[in-house]
């Protein structure tokens, strides 16, 4: 974690769980060190914020449309926060290159298999990518599912957001050899189911 990140996560976060009403359940299933790939569903071009805020001790890095960095407030805020731009219309193999740089290097990140936000939808029903399961081969890491939960699948401010961590899960003994594109699909699908079964668990997906 940067100073910089630090400075923000002291003065923000607490902002940030007020407007967006965040709980969190699961704080224990947090790998203690870095180097590990959070995934999740996608509601809203604020849920890198709401994650961030709900992994204490660790910046997760996130790419993210780069329309977003023009906008004064929440540019700034996302770039502290670790996000990097990318075309979302052409996000090609050096923004996957990037982020598993990152974990190599000992730094946490996050990617949302939906690839886009998918407000209002049952996140079971929409199509994924398979940039994730790319990322867990290649980069050896631990990939922490987590779903995010409000009303509806909608984002809105002052509207309960909760953030369910589950447990890590490991690919290690995975190798892209023969059918890599099918192993990748494979592991990104075992990925997302594993996300949303938290939100079966816990009450937010019938």
């Amino acid at each position: 974690m940067t100073k910089t990140y630090r400075r923000y996560y002291r003065a923000l976060g607490w902002i940030v769980r007020f407007i967006f009403h965040v709980k969190v359940v699961g704080y224990e299933n947090i790998p203690e060190k870095d180097g590990f790939l959070v995934c999740s569903n996608h509601i809203s071009a604020t849920d890198p914020i709401k994650i961030c805020c709900a992994m204490k001790g660790h910046q997760i890095f996130y790419m993210a449309k780069k329309e977003l960095f023009s906008k004064p407030i929440l540019g700034k805020l996302i770039t502290k926060l670790g996000a990097f731009p990318i075309d979302r219309n052409n996000v090609g193999v050096d923004s996957i290159k990037h982020i598993i740089l990152l974990l190599e290097s000992g730094e946490s990140a996050g990617i949302f298999p939906q690839g886009t936000r998918r407000s209002g939808v049952d996140p079971r029903e929409t199509p994924i990518r398979n940039g994730a399961g790319m990322i867990a081969v290649r980069s050896k890491s631990e990939v922490l599912p987590v779903f995010i939960a409000t009303k509806d699948h909608k984002h809105k401010l002052f509207r309960k957001t909760t953030i369910i961590i589950g447990k890590p899960m490991n690919f290690n003994d995975r190798e892209a050899t023969e059918g890599t594109s099918q192993l990748y699909a494979d592991i990104t699908k075992e990925i997302f189911d594993a996300v949303c079964k938290l939100g079966e668990e816990n009450g937010y997906l019938k």
